[in-house]
């Protein structure tokens, strides 16, 4: 067996990206940092950002992507939002070598808008089991069905203010 057939193929290192999530038109300001593989599915990516978000999956949503509207496949919605299948996208194909931010939309009734942007595209990989990672954030997300940037806005109000008609069912 000569030297040549004994070495073998280099391997291919996996890249991790760091993520910065933001949620936008509310105030504090509540954003997330992540750790995820450059070639995560979005399937995958939404679930992550569900979790680290605090979000309990109950809408649907959508990817925004160098113009290009990501979902998944809904018959009842197929025609109306136009969305490609994210099913089999991979993030680093989609965002292609030049892109480092993207939209996330949740919940089109209430329209919860993140923005995602790659902070580190050579971020160290957490430990083999460790995985993905949420690694730092503030803020707790507002909560589902709440009315969108405005009804929480309202709805902060309510609770700070004890005088508030809705004071008593919100804090409950």
């Amino acid at each position: 067996m000569s030297a040549a057939s004994r070495t073998k193929a280099p391997v291919e290192r996996e890249l991790w990206w760091q993520l910065r999530v933001e949620l936008l038109e509310v105030t504090p300001t509540v954003w997330r940092r992540i750790i995820v593989p450059e070639a995560i599915t979005l399937p995958r990516l939404h679930r992550v950002l569900q979790a680290s978000m605090g979000w309990t999956n109950s809408h649907l949503h959508e990817f925004v992507i160098n113009g290009v509207r990501y979902g998944e496949p809904d018959p009842d919605w197929d025609e109306e939002l136009k969305q490609v299948d994210e099913r089999r996208v991979l993030l680093h194909r989609a965002l292609g070598h030049e892109a480092r931010c993207f939209d996330y939309i949740y919940d089109f009734g209430d329209d919860w808008h993140h923005i995602v942007v790659v902070e580190d595209p050579y971020a160290s990989r957490p430990g083999r089991e460790a995985g993905i990672q949420c690694t730092a954030g503030e803020n707790a997300c507002p909560p589902e069905d709440v009315g969108g940037p405005r009804g929480y806005a309202d709805f902060l109000g309510a609770i700070a203010d004890p005088d508030h008609e809705e004071h008593s069912n919100f804090r409950s």
